[in-house]
């Protein structure tokens, strides 16, 4: 019941819209895949969860330190002959 309540943001409104509209106009027109379409979007919406899970696309943040012992090189000036 918490995930229905919390995080309202735009993008979860406009899913809920859209997935409400869908099941409205496979009803309507007698289309069942908006009807399916606009399941998925209003059970996503009710859950929270988008199409990645509920973790999201989150990349996961690397926990080893970045390395030091990379020495730096210098530039050296080329020339052609």
């Amino acid at each position: 019941m918490k995930a229905i309540a919390q995080q309202w943001n735009f993008m979860r409104i406009l899913r809920l819209v859209l997935g409400i509209w869908g099941i409205y106009s496979s009803i309507t027109d007698s289309q069942p895949l908006f009807g399916i379409l606009g399941g998925i979007l209003v059970v996503q919406v009710l859950l929270n969860i988008g199409c990645c899970g509920s973790r999201g696309c989150k990349i996961l943040q690397n926990k080893n330190p970045t390395r030091t012992d990379i020495k730096e090189t210098g530039n050296e000036e080329v020339r052609s002959q």
